[in-house]
């Protein structure tokens, strides 16, 4: 009797475990950054971003884009500690949120003793003016824009003298930081704060890259390469300085 069986070649041979391995991190480098390889390499500078409204206290609806500060804080006093990290790059597109998150934020960035720089990409708007002006460099591009405005309350407010003491205080808090960490002059910012007929059912200002350098908000109009470049350049006079080392 012959045997009519034909040999049956599988079509899709097992994978090697090392390729096994291989297409499920491409896979999920595909899902989570949007491309195939992932940079790879060490540096000694830490990049951070601040994206979308920065969380506070209470936790906004899912469909938010967010940056949480109490993910942004632990990172910065690592940031501190890591030897290896010898200057950090915040970069900003945020329409701003929490008032004392973002000042939590702002006042972590402007008491890193190592090299900082600030990039504004799209828009630093609102508690964002304050986390862009924290650092010892702050670098805005050309077509970003960042919206001065004054504090708001939203939510169940009550309606006495003492809120409105309360929100005053609290407004002061970021005129103070802002004017402090940038060559703005405090009456100057604050006409930007409470302008009004510039923006739709509300007071204040939107700044555009130039004109926020023309007012001293920001050191200068630039990309990434500038901010990487002004980064080096600190981190160089740190180092001839003689004031790096680990922070213990």
């Amino acid at each position: 009797m012959s045997n009519n069986k034909q040999e049956q070649t599988p079509q899709n041979p097992p994978a090697a475990p090392g390729e096994e391995v291989r297409k499920g991190t491409t896979v999920e480098t595909i899902q989570q950054l949007g491309q195939t390889v992932a940079p790879s390499g060490e540096s000694n500078i830490f990049c951070m971003t601040i994206i979308g409204q920065v969380e506070g206290h209470m936790v906004l609806p899912p469909q938010n884009k967010t940056t949480k500060y109490e993910h942004l804080i632990p990172q910065l006093v690592a940031a501190e500690q890591n030897a290896k990290i010898e200057g950090v790059l915040i970069i900003l597109n945020t329409v701003g949120g929490d008032v004392e998150a973002g000042l939590a934020i702002a006042e972590m960035i402007a008491t890193l003793s190592k090299p900082t720089v600030t990039l504004v990409l799209g828009g630093g708007h609102s508690i964002g003016v304050p986390i862009a002006v924290s650092a010892n460099h702050s670098i805005i591009a050309e077509t970003a824009t960042m919206t001065i405005h004054p504090i708001r309350l939203n939510g169940l407010v009550i309606g006495v003298p003492q809120t409105f003491e309360y929100l005053d205080k609290m407004q002061e808090r970021v005129i103070r930081f802002v004017t402090r960490h940038s060559r703005v002059d405090e009456g100057k910012f604050k006409e930007l704060m409470f302008k009004t007929g510039e923006l739709t059912r509300d007071i204040g200002t939107t700044v555009i890259g130039a004109d926020a350098v023309r007012y001293g908000l920001i050191d200068q109009i630039g990309g990434v390469g500038d901010a990487i470049r002004k980064l080096n350049a600190l981190i160089e006079e740190r180092r001839s300085s003689g004031t790096g080392g680990m922070v213990q």
